[in-house]
């Protein structure tokens, strides 16, 4: 079912939602767009049709359960940014209609009005290549395991040892920010030593320090980080906000790339019928300026994803007028599963081990060594099986995980 193009597409927010509901379809359509606009629960007086033609949201489309909707720009805060209020109109109030029984916003598109106020990854998945000096094949990292308890000397001997077994990237797990165990200042600069040696050594690692914190101190924090030593920062985007993201990216004084995860996506995105896909938030966090984002493991790992990640990673690398995003494949990783992940995601991918790597047989440095080789193998069109005839630590891993 059609119902008819914006006036003017190029400046409309366009958003298909997914709508379950006991009524027609076109009655809870007409519910949504008017509850994220122009509507209330009843008539009132200071609504005029010109207010209407102007301000409300236009239902664009229906097809089956999924439903079209056009918001225009006018709509939308002036500021130069503003996803906190983007999000109260696309994905607000809608969620607690009595006259849907589930509802997810699946997808998000903006006009150039609108992107046009957002600078987007400061380095992208370009420039991390390039810190790297690594501009083919993919990037390969850890999160220091165990994920909470080790000390700032412990977890910067870790670093150091991923590094001298190969891996370009590392970083703290996502619950850990400033713990009495491992304070983060004492952290970041045991950490930037080890990752001074091994520059001093010829090889380049990033470690992204989790700064996640209030909204109040977050950009205080980060400019702290990179003073230092942090050569890359991490921020808990669910938890924190996109406009934490977007505020130390764009920081003059930071000038790091910022390492996007998103814990707690699970209880927007899980739900297949309610609440709020990857996709979105993808675009989102592209736009506020994250250089490299979570997105699941592409159905390979132990998180649930699959044609979502699929979606994300289109978000993240597709065309666009920011920078592309460095897609993290994460969770359940272990060299057996990378050259299923590449097969996926082709070579622009960081594909991050924990326990894939601090569980190998032979210690971090060897777990290292095997998923750069499992890497070198999908980026050599090689059988991960077949090229661990000559490689000991991947064959290791091997048969301690299994392969598919």
């Amino acid at each position: 079912m059609h119902l008819g193009e914006p006036a003017d597409a190029g400046s409309h927010v366009v958003c298909r939602y997914r709508v379950t509901t006991d009524l027609p379809i076109e009655k809870a359509a007409e519910a949504l767009a008017a509850e994220q606009s122009t509507g209330t629960w009843t008539g009132i007086s200071t609504l005029d049709d010109s207010v209407f033609r102007r301000y409300g949201a236009k239902i664009t489309s229906i097809e089956g359960d999924m439903v079209e909707i056009a918001y225009p720009e006018e709509d939308f805060s002036i500021e130069v940014g503003g996803v906190p209020q983007i999000l109260s109109v696309i994905a607000g109030n809608l969620f607690g209609l009595e006259s849907l029984r589930g509802v997810r916003l699946e997808d998000a598109s903006f006009p150039p009005g609108i992107m046009k106020k957002y600078k987007g990854p400061r380095f992208g998945a370009g420039g991390l290549r390039e810190i790297l000096r690594r501009p083919e094949k993919p990037l390969v990292g850890t999160i220091v395991k165990p994920k909470i308890g080790l000390s700032p000397k412990e977890t910067a001997a870790y670093v150091y040892e991923a590094g001298a077994g190969g891996l370009t990237n590392s970083k703290d797990d996502e619950t850990l920010v400033d713990q009495r165990f491992c304070p983060i200042e004492e952290r970041t600069k045991a950490v930037a030593e080890s990752l001074d040696r091994l520059s001093e050594e010829g090889h380049e690692m990033l470690h992204a320090i989790n700064i996640s914190t209030g909204g109040d101190r977050i950009l205080d924090l980060a400019e702290d980080a990179a003073s230092w030593g942090a050569r890359q920062v991490m921020i808990d985007v669910m938890t924190c906000g996109f406009a934490a993201v977007q505020a130390v990216a764009e920081s003059d004084r930071v000038k790091v790339p910022v390492h996007v995860h998103r814990t707690m996506h699970g209880a927007f995105t899980k739900d297949p019928l309610h609440g709020i896909s990857m996709l979105p938030i993808a675009k989102l966090v592209r736009m506020c300026g994250g250089d490299a984002l979570h997105i699941g493991t592409l159905g390979a790992g132990k998180m649930a994803g699959g044609s979502g990640d699929r979606s994300s990673l289109g978000a993240c690398l597709g065309a666009g007028p920011h920078r592309a995003v460095m897609p993290v494949a994460s969770g359940g990783v272990h060299p057996g599963i990378v050259g299923d992940i590449v097969a996926e995601s082709g070579m622009d991918v960081q594909i991050q081990a924990g326990g894939g790597v601090a569980g190998h047989p032979g210690g971090v440095r060897k777990g290292a060594a095997a998923m750069i080789q499992a890497a070198d193998a999908a980026f050599l069109g090689i059988p991960a099986a077949e090229y661990a005839r000559t490689h000991p630590e991947l064959q290791a891993a091997l048969d301690r995980w299994g392969s598919r």
